[in-house]
């Protein structure tokens, strides 16, 4: 049970040896996590209030931790308090990756910061793979189990769920078996540390400088599965131009980094199944909200990675039959924001 107001008070005054501060409430993500601001005189700091820890095996700092030695920007902490749930950490402002792209009327203007993005995206799926250590995301993968979890997470979620749709038996089998093979092909993939929800709100801007957060899922998968969550992010429309810059950059930096010269084309395949499969699972999450919690601000992110799912699914006409069932269901067409 996350702390309460006067166990958050007496936190903050036993750190700061003080009462002088002010608590704001932050707008939270998804996740039942919750956030505040403290601000005290001109310094501020950004408090994370969730359940009960132990340190040493705490997803949030075991990364956090691994990611700092391999020299990824994260926040700091300040303080903490394990039984409390509470972090203190550095306060990173509120500029994301997201806002500063839709700030600039050309989009040309934003490549800077998401090759900065980029920088940082090596550093976890290289730096941070090759330096071993007791990190919690060496303990987790993305396998065929758990990406076949998050597509029917989908199905289930906006298929079945929002849209209502009944499949006949021998239908589902189908959609199955074309999920099954989807998730076996990524399976098979070199792993390195992946991110796991590395898109624009999670990527911060302070003072010209990119830092990372909500990292404490970070598991060992395809380098293609951050890629997808950041160019075919779907929080902004990046269009063809600069994510073939990006793309290119990333494999410029990873044939670098690897001394090895890979295959432009059986990259680019394995980027284009992992956005089939990265994006539906997008779709499911924001069904999920409405579906489970009749929350409805990730509705009108629907379409738009609807779309990206479709897009990408041109590349595999050996999985027509999904692309059939997304086009015959109406979910392309479905307009989620007056649901």
């Amino acid at each position: 049970m996350p702390a309460d107001e006067l166990q958050i008070h007496a936190f903050l005054k036993k750190h700061f040896s003080s009462e002088d501060f002010k608590i704001f409430a932050l707008a939270g993500d998804a996740s039942s996590r919750r956030y505040y601001r403290i601000v005290m005189g001109q310094k501020s700091w950004v408090l994370m209030s969730w359940e009960s820890f132990v340190p040493e095996d705490y997803p949030f700092l075991s990364v956090r931790n691994h990611f700092d030695d391999c020299g990824v920007r994260v926040p700091s902490v300040e303080a903490m308090d394990e039984n409390l749930g509470l972090l203190l950490l550095e306060d990173l402002g509120d500029l994301t990756l997201e806002r500063k792209f839709w700030e600039n009327q050309s989009q040309i203007n934003s490549l800077i910061f998401y090759r900065m993005a980029i920088d940082e995206m090596i550093k976890i799926h290289y730096h941070a793979t090759e330096k071993k250590s007791s990190c919690t995301a060496f303990k987790i993968k993305f396998d065929t189990e758990k990406f076949l979890w998050e597509m029917n997470y989908g199905k289930d979620n906006l298929l079945t769920g929002v849209l209502k749709l009944k499949m006949p038996e021998k239908l589902q089998t189908e959609i199955q078996k074309i999920f099954l093979s989807i998730c076996q092909r990524l399976d098979q993939q070199p792993k390195r540390i992946a991110h796991r929800d590395y898109h624009s709100r999670n990527l911060m801007i302070k003072w010209d400088e990119m830092s990372v957060i909500d990292f404490q899922d970070a598991r060992l998968g395809p380098i293609q599965y951050d890629l997808v969550s950041l160019l075919k992010d779907s929080y902004v429309d990046l269009n063809q131009e600069m994510t073939d810059i990006l793309l290119h950059d990333y494999i410029d930096r990873m044939q670098e980094r690897t001394k090895t010269k890979y295959s432009i084309e059986e990259f680019n395949v394995i980027y284009e199944l992992q956005s089939v499969q990265r994006c539906f699972k997008a779709c499911g999450s924001f069904a999920s909200f409405f579906h489970q919690r009749d929350d409805r601000r990730y509705l009108k992110y629907l379409s738009g990675t609807l779309n990206r799912v479709m897009k990408s699914l041109e590349h595999f006409p050996e999985y027509q039959s999904f692309s059939s069932l997304l086009t015959d269901s109406g979910a392309l067409e479905k307009k989620y924001e007056l649901l």
